[in-house]
C-alpha cells in the first residue's frame, strides 16, 4: 500500500523505466533478506521491501504498456502483464509443492534480474517524454516503438497536442480527484478495483489448499496444482479476446462465471454441513473453485488494470493511479485477512457473500463502465466527459 501511494509520483519524477528499475532493486533486496533471514525482523524487512516494490510495479507496468501500445493492441498487450503475473503465480504454486519457502524466495530474484537487463533495450514512454518536454527523445522513442518506416506524424501530433493542453492545467493532488472534473474516472477505477478484490480472489486463492481440505479432498496438492495450471490458458484466451470482444463484455461474462463458481463452492459446504451427498462435496468444491478462477482469469483479473491505465488524463494519472492501486491493495489485505475468520463463521456464507459481490459487479459494469476498446487515450477522456456517459448513470 505504501508503494501504491508513492508509485504515481515516482513514475512521474524518474520516468516509467526509472520506476521499474527502482522497484526491481527493492524486490531483489527484499528476496535476499527473506532468503538469508535468521529471525523475524529480517524476514519482515524483506517482506516490506518486496511489498513496496510490487506496489510500484502494479501501477507503473500497466500504465507504461498503455502509453506505448497502439490503440488496437493496447488491451491485449496490457493483459499480457496479467498473463505474466498468472504464469509467475502458477510457477510459484507448483514450486511451492516441492521446494522450501526459503529457496522459493530465491527464485523471486530471477524475474527482477531479467527486468533490470531488459530495460536497457526498450524505449521510455513517449507520452511521459512529451510531458516532461523531451521532444527529440519523444519522437525517437515513438519511432522505435512503431518501426523506422512507420508514419508517426499523426500520432505524434495527437500526443503532443493532448500533452500541451494538459500542461496548462494545474497539477492534481489526490484530494482534487474527488472534484466534478475527475470523479467519473475515480468512480470507474476505484469501483472496478473494489469489486475485483471483494469477489474474494485473494482469500480463495491464498487459502485454496485449506479450502480443498475443508471440503474433504484427501490430497489438497492435487487441487492446488489444478488451480495453478488452469489460470494460464484461460488468461491467454482473455488476452486474445480483450481487443476483439471489448472490455465490458469480458467483465460481465467473467463476473457471471465467478458467481457460478462461488455458488458451487458454497453449495458444496452446505451439502457437507447437512450430511447430503457427501461423496460429491469435494468434487463440487474443487469444481467451483476452478470455475471461479477460470472466470476470474478471463476478465476480472486483467481488465480492471487495463481500464485503470486508460481512464485518467495523463496529468492526473499519477495521483489517480496511486489512489486506485492503494484501494486495490487495501482490498486485497482486507479479503486475505478476513477469509479464515469468515470460513470459521460459515463456509457456505463466505462463498455466498462473494457471490453477492459478483452480482453487484455485473450491475456496476453495466451502468458505469464505458467501453474503451479501439479508442485512443484521448478519445476515452472525451467519452467519460460526455453527456452520453452521464445519462447511463
Amino acid at each position: 500500500m505504501i508503494g501504491a501511494i508513492t508509485s504515481g509520483r515516482i513514475a512521474d519524477f524518474i520516468g516509467r523505466k526509472g520506476a521499474m528499475r527502482m522497484s526491481a532493486i527493492f524486490c531483489i533486496t527484499g528476496w535476499l533478506a527473506v532468503y538469508f533471514s535468521m529471525g523475524t525482523l529480517t524476514l519482515d524487512v524483506g517482506r516490506f521491501l518486496t511489498g513496496f516494490g510490487i506496489g510500484i510495479f502494479s501501477y507503473v507496468v500497466p500504465v507504461f504498456i498503455a502509453e506505448i501500445a497502439p490503440k488496437d493492441l493496447r488491451g491485449g498487450l496490457t493483459t499480457i502483464n496479467q498473463l505474466m503475473i498468472v504464469c509467475g503465480a502458477s510457477v510459484a504454486y507448483l514450486l511451492g509443492t516441492v521446494i522450501s519457502w526459503r529457496n522459493l524466495a530465491l527464485t523471486g530474484i530471477l524475474p527482477c534480474t531479467f527486468l533490470l537487463v531488459g530495460l536497457f533495450f526498450i524505449p521510455e514512454s513517449p507520452r511521459w517524454l512529451a510531458k516532461v518536454g523531451l521532444e527529440k527523445e519523444f519522437e525517437m522513442a515513438l519511432r522505435k516503438l512503431r518501426g523506422k518506416d512507420a508514419d508517426i506524424s499523426l500520432e505524434a501530433a495527437e500526443i503532443q497536442a493532448y500533452v500541451d493542453t494538459l500542461q496548462s492545467l494545474p497539477k492534481a493532488r489526490i484530494l482534487d480527484l474527488f472534484g466534478s472534473k475527475y470523479i467519473r474516472s475515480v468512480m470507474i477505477g476505484i469501483g472496478l478495483m473494489v469489486f475485483q478484490q471483494f469477489i474474494g480472489i485473494n482469500g480463495i486463492g491464498f487459502y485454496a489448499s485449506q479450502t480443498f481440505e475443508s471440503a474433504g479432498l484427501k490430497n489438497s496438492n492435487i487441487g492446488t496444482i489444478a488451480y495453478a495450471i488452469v489460470q494460464v490458458p484461460i488468461t491467454v484466451v482473455g488476452a486474445f479476446l480483450m481487443d476483439r470482444s471489448g472490455r465490458r463484455p469480458l467483465l460481465m461474462v467473467s463476473a457471471t462465471g465467478t458467481f457460478v463458481g462461488c455458488f458451487m463452492a458454497g453449495a458444496s459446504f452446505y451439502l457437507k454441513g447437512n450430511g447430503i451427498l457427501l461423496e460429491w462435496v469435494p468434487i463440487l468444491a474443487v469444481s467451483g473453485v476452478l470455475v471461479y478462477i477460470s472466470a476470474f482469469s478471463i476478465g476480472m483479473g486483467a481488465v480492471p488494470w487495463v481500464i485503470m491505465s486508460e481512464v485518467f488524463p495523463i496529468h492526473v494519472k499519477s495521483a489517480g493511479g496511486s489512489l486506485v492501486v492503494l484501494v486495490n491493495w487495501l482490498g486485497a489485505w482486507a479479503v486475505s485477512f478476513t477469509f479464515s475468520f469468515l470460513m470459521s463463521w460459515s463456509a457456505t456464507g463466505t462463498f455466498m457473500l462473494y457471490a453477492g459481490f459478483c452480482v453487484l459487479t455485473i450491475l456496476f459494469v453495466a451502468k458505469v463502465v464505458p467501453e474503451t476498446k479501439g479508442k485512443t487515450l484521448e478519445e476515452i477522456q472525451a467519452i467519460i466527459n460526455s453527456r452520453t456517459w452521464e445519462t447511463r448513470i
